[in-house]
């Protein structure tokens, strides 16, 4: 079994190829979009010192690196550009954190985090998930390892929307989505956090009016935010806007996906480049020919079943200036041979 741990870096020194545009609602979007970016640029940076393509320069005789929109194209294995560190986790790609880190003091920002729950990964490892996201986040501003300090975490449980053909419907449905012995118990490991000082406020993601309800009955630490999607939906239903009135919780609405990192986009993701992949995981047996397979084993091309299990997004904001200077996303995964793929699954299917 293999961790694998990708990044982004900064999204917003990345341009406007990388930042979602007004109207389009899917975050999944940035993400994705966003990974290809950091990618590319990780193949550029650490691929400078390997053998590069030849080619001939001009119809002569001379050879030049081959050049892609006038950079270099590298003939580099993902060995140059990822990083394995000593427990078995593979970044995607390898993290230089002595670049890492805020430009001012950390009372002049505004330090939000949301937490997605996948929803193929086992509950059970939440608090590791959990652990290790802010573990990458504290490093990515420049805190040490348990120093970092959020104003506000959002956590994102899976299975949970806002659905219908009105919000009267959407609100009812939502009531009997999810699981509030899975949610209650890792919202337990958050409170802790929020004793230690560790978190500022919490809050919530897609719980509707009767579900918030009977959450607040049951937790010490009551949530501060719900942060709503309703672009399933018509506007906020009106029984929640009156319950978190009435309990004094500040209602958000996002453009969030709950399952933000599917299986499928993120094998795509690390898959052969001729799909559009970083070339890093081998293509699905079914798909390719007996040559092919020898060219991926070759190749060192990780091989195995993918599984997504959480991802968290990271937004440092400026107070005075009003502005965002750091925005970005972690994604953790396993990477598991059929055998432990199996045993993974059957343990599943006893706990449900």
């Amino acid at each position: 079994m293999t961790r694998i741990v990708l990044s982004t870096g900064n999204i917003i020194s990345g341009g406007p190829a990388i930042i979602r545009k007004p109207g389009i609602s899917r975050s999944n979007l940035e993400l994705v979009n966003s990974l290809r970016v950091s990618f590319s640029s990780a193949q550029q940076d650490y691929g400078a010192g390997l053998q590069c393509v030849q080619e001939p320069v001009n119809g002569t005789n001379g050879t030049s690196h081959a050049e892609v929109n006038g950079s270099r194209t590298p003939t580099s294995t993902a060995d140059a550009w990822t990083a394995q560190e000593d427990d078995g986790t593979l970044y995607i790609p390898r993290i230089d954190w002595s670049t890492a880190g805020l430009q001012e003091d950390r009372a002049q920002y505004e330090i939000t985090v949301k937490m997605f729950f996948l929803p193929t990964a086992p509950v059970a490892q939440r608090s590791a998930y959990i652990a290790q996201a802010l573990d990458l986040v504290g490093k990515e501003l420049g805190a040490g390892p348990e120093d970092l300090t959020v104003d506000l975490l959002i956590v994102s449980f899976p299975g949970i929307s806002f659905e219908g053909d009105c919000e009267w419907e959407a609100d009812k449905k939502n009531a009997r989505m999810g699981n509030d012995a899975d949610e209650l118990a890792t919202w337990e490991v958050l409170e802790g956090l929020h004793a230690q000082g560790r978190i500022g406020r919490l809050g919530l993601a897609e719980f509707g009016s009767e579900k918030l309800q009977r959450f607040l009955g049951k937790v010490q630490t009551r949530p501060a935010v719900d942060q709503i999607n309703v672009k399933n939906c018509c506007s906020v239903p009106p029984p929640l806007v009156q319950f978190a009135k009435k309990e004094n919780i500040e209602l958000l609405t996002h453009s969030d996906s709950t399952d933000i990192l599917p299986s499928g986009t993120l094998r795509e993701l690390l898959g052969p480049r001729e799909k559009g992949g970083a070339d890093i995981l081998a293509a699905s047996g079914g798909d390719d020919s007996a040559q092919q397979k020898q060219e991926q084993e070759q190749g060192g091309l990780l091989k195995g079943d993918l599984l997504p299990e959480w991802v968290v997004k990271y937004t440092a904001f400026v107070k005075d200036r009003g502005v965002i200077e750091n925005k970005g996303y972690f994604a953790g995964a396993e990477l598991a041979d059929a055998e432990e793929a199996g045993q993974r699954d059957s343990k599943r299917a006893r706990t449900q």
